[in-house]
């Protein structure tokens, strides 16, 4: 997956871990393979950290922030933009292996 795919505001669904299936949006590029992320956890639960990008799956929705924004700040663009519901759906994702 290229890199540019995921810009600050991208909203992603997490493929592994224990935030499996579970919807995200891309805060700011971390290092070579990772980006940072939150939910933020007063949505979803999915707490600000560091995720390999190979974790997660980009979608067609994007919220509109800067980059590095605050918890509150994204919480505040996510209810603008109409996707508060669509952010606290889980999706099952079976493993392959």
């Amino acid at each position: 997956m290229p890199r540019e795919v995921l810009r600050p505001g991208r909203i992603c669904v997490i493929t592994r871990g224990r935030d499996k299936g579970k919807k995200c949006i891309v805060v700011a590029p971390a290092e070579d393979t990772s980006v940072l992320i939150t939910g933020p956890k007063e949505l979803n639960g999915v707490k600000r950290g560091r995720k390999n990008i190979l974790h997660l799956m980009p979608l067609p929705e994007t919220v509109k922030i800067r980059v590095n924004s605050k918890d509150e700040t994204i919480l505040a663009a996510v209810e603008q933009s109409g996707l508060k519901e669509f952010m606290g759906e889980r999706l099952k994702i079976e493993d392959t292996g």
